[in-house]
Formats: C-alpha cells, structure tokens, sequence
C-alpha cells in the first residue's frame, strides 16, 4: 500500500451524441488534456479529509458512515459510499482536489472529479483496481445518486477510456466502445463559454422553454417510454414519436435522429469529409434547440459568434442550459476571443 498516490482524469468534448446515454443511444465523445487532479495521502486519525484548492474549501468526514451533503463535498463522501459498496473501503485519507476544467462548462469537470477521486483512492489503499466499466458504473452511481444529477454514462466512459487522436463511439445499449480517427487536417475545433454556467443536479430556471431542467428532460423520456410500451428511445422510430403528445413527441424525435448522426459523423470522419461533419453539428444544434429545448439566448449568441468567425458547425454541448459551446473551425479562420483549441487526449490514469 502506497503512502501517497496521485490520480488524474480528464474531461471531455462530445462531438455529438447529445441526451442520448440515458436513453440507451450513441455518443461519439473524446478525452481532453484539461482534468482534474486529486491527490492522497494516508491519514492517521481515522477520518477522510478532504480539500477542494480552487474553492479553498474544506470537508472531513468518517469513512464508515459518510453522511449525505450538498455540493462539493457530496462528491468525496459518494465515492468512498460506493467504494466500501462495491468492496473496495477506503480507509483514512487525506484527499487534495485541482481542477483545470471550469466548473458548469459542458466539459464534464464532475466526472472528471469521480473519476480522479476514486483512482487516488484506491492508490493508498489494499482494495484492488475495478475494471473501467465497472468504475465508470460506480462514478455514474455517486453522479445520480449522492450529487443528484440523473446523468448517463457518456461522461464517465470518455474520461477513462480516452486515448489521443481518436474519439469513441459509445453504445450505451451494449457498452461497446469503437476507436474512431480524429484526422481533422487543417480544421480545429474549439470550445467557447457562453457565459452561462449549467448545473444539472437541479432543474434550471430561464423560461418557459427551459426552466424544467435536465432532469426533468430524462424524467420525459421515461415517459415517453411507458407511452409507447418500449424499454428505452433506442426501440423508438419517427413514425413511433409522431403518436406520442407534445413535448414528449419531440424529444423522442431528438434522440432517433441524434443517433442517426453518431453514425453518419462516424462515417463523415472515415471518409475525410469535415464539411459533411459540420453540417451534422448544426443539425444537432437544431435539434436541441427546437426539439430538445435545451438552448439559451447566451447558447445562441456563442453558437452565431462562433459561425460568424469560421466555423461551418457548432452546437451547444452537455447537458444544456449554459456552458460551453463547440465549433469546428474552417482552415485559415480565427475562432473568437476566449475560444479553447480541444484535440483528443489520454483517459485517466494513476500517477504514483
């Protein structure tokens, strides 16, 4: 057992795939280089301690009965939760959280946190490694239930599993992951803040169009689910969506053509064809503004900067309700102010 231990784990782009995992669908996302580090220290007193750097804050709770808490701190005492769960105690430990994803971004800093939080856990520890789906399925747990955010596995997956130069087409069915070449030439895609930031562990306020919020987006596909007697929107057709009412009929519609889009940008990329690729972006932006109703003015402000500036596709990214924007920019042109270069980077990994 190692006296300290340093884990790392990434955040992530989706290039599409949007509202799509809890729905058993695809997602085509890629692991940035931007992460967040944790590390750990064995303790003495009996007791997980733990500071978060970026918010100069901290948390100190007992490792055997780890009490349910808002924010921040939810997210250590749900990892060591679900660790002991799955056999895997954590005994005292002194926990030091850094960041370098900005929070409610779209970038996916909360997985990012699970992700990096378990693997330096688990460093000065005597439990064994889980396998990576299995902590994938772990980190979605402290995700939905200790921080309350109903989220699938697409964050979770792109952060362990990343690797540079290509993204990955997630079935989140079957849990199949395909390696897909990231071979963008002379284009670039970046990433720019809409200024607003998201949070999906409670309903978003913002009017009529989005003030349900990402929750409530999943709890209307299980709706839309029970209506038309199928197990997930994966089962689900055009023609199927057109019997269910307003707005379920509409997100059911999103989430067959979003995945149809997986598969087409998969083969746009196969075959170098970075126009077709943007073309597929804006029809995703399309749909998760209209159908999905997840945009914002701000959202839509960044969307026109950016196409203003070059870019031949951009859409919002994550959850929805803020963060950041992705655009794929044409050769020769020059993304806005504030913009981030993103290119597909290493999954997370511990560092001793």
């Amino acid at each position: 057992m190692a006296e300290r231990a340093t884990g790392f784990a990434p955040g992530r782009v989706n290039l599409i795939g949007e509202h799509t995992d809890y729905n058993d669908g695809l997602a085509l996302p890629f692991a940035i280089e931007h992460g967040v580090t944790v590390t750990a220290a064995r303790g003495d007193d009996g007791r997980v301690s733990v500071f978060a750097a970026d918010l100069d804050a901290h948390d100190s709770f007992d490792p055997q009965s780890p009490t349910r808490v808002s924010g921040w701190r939810a997210f250590a005492r749900g990892v060591v939760a679900e660790l002991a769960a799955a056999g895997c105690p954590v005994e005292a430990t002194r926990l030091e959280i850094r960041g370098s994803v900005p929070r409610g971004s779209g970038l996916s800093s909360s997985a990012a946190l699970e992700v990096a939080l378990c693997l330096a856990a688990l460093g000065v520890s005597d439990s064994p490694m889980p396998d990576r789906l299995d902590l994938a399925r772990l980190c979605s747990r402290v995700e939905n239930d200790w921080v309350g955010a109903q989220t699938g596995l697409l964050d979770q997956i792109a952060s362990l599993f990343g690797e540079p130069n290509s993204a990955m087409r997630i079935d989140f069915r079957s849990l199949d992951i395909q390696r897909v070449a990231l071979e963008l030439g002379d284009y670039a895609l970046v990433t720019l803040d809409c200024g607003q930031r998201h949070a999906n562990a409670r309903d978003v306020g913002g009017g009529a169009d989005s003030e349900a919020g990402y929750n409530q987006r999943r709890r209307e596909c299980a709706r839309a689910c029970e209506l038309l007697e199928i197990d997930s929107l994966r089962d689900a057709t055009i023609e199927m969506a057109a019997r269910l009412p307003d707005p379920l009929a509409d997100r059911a519609r999103h989430v067959v053509s979003e995945n149809e889009r997986v598969d087409a940008t998969v083969g746009a990329l196969e075959s170098g064809d970075l126009e077709r690729v943007g073309d597929l972006l804006n029809a995703s932006h399309a749909s998760l503004r209209d159908r999905y109703q997840v945009s914002t003015p701000a959202v839509e402000e960044t969307v026109a900067r950016l196409r203003d500036a070059g870019a031949i596709g951009a859409r919002i990214m994550g959850g929805g309700f803020g963060g950041h924007v992705l655009g794929l920019m044409a050769p020769g042109t020059e993304p806005p102010a504030g913009a981030i270069a993103v290119s597909p980077g290493r999954g997370a990994r511990l560092i001793r």
